[in-house]
C-alpha cells in the first residue's frame, strides 16, 4: 500500500509499504477514506519530538471503512464507516473506567514522555506518533490496523460527509475538552492563544457553550480574519501588539478574562533567550504563550492547556498564578468520551468543523502538504488528504 513515512527532519515521503494485518482479537483493518495533517504532526516533521524511526507511518486523524475484524470485535463489522480517535484505549483499565482514556495504562509499550517518571506507567498509545507512545503505524495511508476496536472507532451515519466528521478523531474533541476545562458558559469571556486548527475548534465550541466575548491571539493575518468572520472573535496580532495580555486586560475593565486557552504549546514563538536555551537542550519548551495566558486571566480564573508541552520551562511565573488564585487544567484529550456528543452537534448543525479546511490533496501529495502546512503557504489552515489505491 501507499503510506506517508518519516525519514528525518522535514523529510517525509509517500512510499510503498506492506499492507497491515490483524494482530490481536480486537483489531480491525480499515480502508482509509480521509486523513488530515495535524499541528502535532508538525512537531514530528520539525524534529522536535524524539523517538521516531525511519519508515514510521505518520498520521493520527483519520477515518474509513472497516475491511476486516478480529474474532474479539463485537461492536463493528465489515462495511461499517467509522472515525478513529487518535488515543488508543482498552476501555477496561483503572483510567478507562473513569473515562480518562488518554491515561489508559495497557496500550503503550513505550516509556512515555515524562522526565521524572520513576515507575509510573505511561499514558495511552497513539497512532502515527513517536515510539515513546507505542510507535503504532498511523493513518496517512491507504490502510491501517486499528487496535482496541471495541473502545475506539465511532460509527458514522451515511448522511454525514467525511469532511463533516473527520475532525472527531482529534482536533474537535481537543478544542471541546479545552473549553470544558475552561468552564465556559453563557456570558463567559475567553482568550484563545493560537488560531490554528485546535484554537479554531475551541472558538467554535466556546460559541456552542455560550461564550460572550472571545479574544484570539496569533500572528497570521488570514487565520485571524477567518476566526473573526467565522466565530466573531476579537483578533489580536502579536507582531503588531507588543503585549496581547495587556490589551486583553485593558479591554476587560482591568480584570482579565474568565479563562484562557493555550492552543499553541511548546513551539510558541518565544524570546531569543528561550530560542537559544531550547536549541542547546537546556529548556524543553517556550513558555511565552503560557505566560501570556497567566497574565491575561482574571483572579480566580482558569488556564486551560490543550497545546502540547514537553520537558521544563523557565520563567513559568508560578508566583503570579498563585497570587491570582488560578486553576490549571491540561493534558491529552480523552477523545472517546466526547465523540458521541460532538457527533450529535454535527448532525444537528450546531457544529461545522469542515469549514476550517483550506486545502484538499491526494495522499501522493502529502509531502507537499506538510511543507504547505509548516510554512503556512497559500493561507493554509488545515489539509485533508484522500488516499486511494495506485493503479
Amino acid at each position: 500500500m501507499r503510506a506517508l513515512t518519516f525519514h528525518g527532519t522535514r523529510d517525509v515521503r509517500v512510499d510503498n509499504v506492506a499492507d497491515p494485518t490483524l494482530q490481536h482479537p480486537q483489531d480491525i483493518l480499515l480502508r482509509v477514506t480521509a486523513t488530515a495533517i495535524c499541528g502535532s504532526d508538525l512537531h514530528l516533521y520539525r524534529g522536535k519530538v524524539p523517538g521516531l524511526k525511519d519508515g514510521d507511518i505518520l498520521g493520527h486523524e483519520f477515518m474509513g471503512i472497516v475491511e476486516e475484524v478480529g474474532p474479539g470485535v463485537t461492536r463493528l463489522r465489515p462495511g461499517d464507516r467509522v472515525v478513529v480517535p487518535f488515543v488508543i484505549a482498552c476501555g477496561a483499565c483503572f483510567f478507562c473506567e473513569r473515562n480518562l482514556f488518554a491515561a489508559c495504562e495497557t496500550t503503550n509499550d513505550g516509556r512515555g514522555a515524562i522526565l521524572n517518571k520513576k515507575d509510573l506507567r505511561p499514558g495511552a498509545a497513539m497512532f502515527g506518533y513517536t515510539h515513546l507512545y507505542g510507535g503504532v503505524p498511523g493513518g496517512q495511508a491507504e490502510y491501517v490496523r486499528v487496535p482496541m476496536a471495541n473502545t475506539g472507532p465511532l460509527p458514522i451515519p451515511d448522511a454525514l460527509t467525511d469532511a463533516q466528521v473527520l475532525f472527531l478523531s482529534d482536533i474537535l474533541p481537543t478544542g471541546y475538552q479545552a473549553v470544558l476545562n475552561a468552564e465556559v458558559q453563557p456570558g463567559s469571556s475567553l482568550a484563545i492563544f493560537g488560531a490554528g486548527p485546535v484554537g479554531l475548534m475551541a472558538a467554535a465550541c466556546a460559541r456552542l457553550k455560550g461564550a460572550e466575548r472571545i479574544f484570539m491571539v496569533d500572528h497570521h493575518d488570514d487565520r485571524l480574519r477567518f476566526a473573526a468572520d467565522t466565530y466573531g472573535v476579537e483578533p489580536i496580532h502579536f507582531d503588531k501588539v507588543d503585549d496581547p495580555a495587556r490589551a486583553i486586560i485593558e479591554a476587560t475593565q482591568f480584570r482579565g478574562v474568565d479563562a484562557s486557552i493555550d492552543a499553541v504549546g511548546f513551539e510558541a514563538k518565544g524570546s531569543t533567550v528561550e530560542t537559544v536555551l531550547t536549541t542547546l537542550k537546556l529548556e524543553g519548551s517556550s513558555g511565552e504563550a503560557l505566560r501570556q495566558a497567566i497574565a491575561a486571566t482574571r483572579r480566580g480564573g482558569i488556564v486551560s492547556v490543550p497545546g502540547v508541552y514537553a520537558g521544563f520551562i523557565h520563567a513559568f511565573l508560578f508566583g503570579d498564578a498563585f497570587d491570582k488564585g488560578l486553576q490549571f487544567r491540561m493534558g491529552q484529550t480523552h477523545v472517546q468520551r466526547f465523540m458521541p456528543e460532538l457527533l450529535e452537534h454535527i448532525g444537528n448543525g450546531a457544529l461545522r468543523p469542515e469549514v476550517i479546511v483550506s486545502h484538499q490533496l491526494s495522499l501522493d501529495d502529502a509531502a507537499r502538504g506538510y511543507e504547505m502546512f509548516d510554512k503556512k503557504i497559500d493561507g493554509c489552515r488545515k489539509i485533508v488528504l484522500t488516499p486511494g489505491r495506485a493503479t
